[in-house]
């Protein structure tokens, strides 16, 4: 590329927040959608030398595909999986950007060139970690071609811009998702501590034997602990008489 820092900053700057805007667009967009399928359909559309793209994720040990834009994608990162190696595992362990121009031609995976070459007719992958922080996860965005030397400098720039900033994103989104199971976790807590008082207060058992009452009512019915809480809330007592299941 020929043209200035200078001149290049601003055009950056605002792909950068309109990049942003759009993730974030596409991550609240829909309750069903996951925040990895939301940053494998953008990075397929912002690195248009991209034939599919997926992410995947180490967690415990183990590695899996937390999103993919096709079933080519998948297969590709299955291949990986099962050899336990490949541009994408080596990404993400060495925290680093891996660049195969010629994966059947790449001696660092001889193996997983030779097929994914010949079984799904990719040839050049660019593949990127992304630092999840406060997820509990760690992840890579793959990125794939049929054609040998497909990605350019800016695909990789490209890339990379992504990867830091749906890094951001989706750290964000599992802490909000984080957030909200502890508000419901604790406004449970506080209702069945309010069961127990009310129970406490009306049958003049203990805080313990108050408990067991609702733990025995919830095993007897086959609810969770929480609904039959706030029924005792609502009539100051507890059915605890086993009740027959089909």
């Amino acid at each position: 590329m020929t043209t200035s820092t200078s001149e290049q900053a601003p055009d950056l700057l605002l792909r950068v927040a309109q990049d942003f805007a759009r993730l974030g667009e596409a991550l609240s967009g829909s309750p069903l959608q996951s925040p990895f399928e939301a940053v494998t359909r953008l990075a397929a559309e912002r690195v248009s030398s991209a034939t599919t793209a997926s992410i995947t994720t180490l967690s415990r040990g183990t590695f899996a595909t937390a999103a993919a834009n096709d079933d080519t994608a998948r297969r590709a990162d299955a291949i990986q999986y099962d050899l336990g190696s490949g541009p994408c595992i080596d990404a993400i362990v060495d925290d680093t950007i891996y660049q195969p121009k010629d994966l059947r031609h790449d001696d660092r995976w001889p193996e997983y060139g030779r097929r994914v070459a010949d079984e799904l007719g990719l040839h050049s992958m660019l593949s990127f970690r992304m630092n999840l922080e406060g997820s509990g996860l760690i992840a890579g965005l793959n990125l794939y071609a049929t054609e040998p030397d497909a990605f350019t400098d800016r695909d990789v720039a490209e890339g990379l811009l992504l990867t830091t900033h749906a890094a951001q994103a989706v750290a964000a989104a599992h802490l909000r998702e984080r957030t909200k199971n502890l508000e419901r976790a604790l406004s449970s807590n506080r209702d069945i501590g309010t069961a127990v008082g009310v129970l406490v207060a009306q049958h003049k058992v203990t805080r313990d034997q108050a408990f067991d009452l609702l733990r025995i009512a919830s095993q007897n019915t086959n609810r969770k602990l929480h609904d039959v809480a706030l029924d005792v809330i609502d009539t100051g007592t507890v059915d605890v008489t086993p009740h027959s299941r089909d």
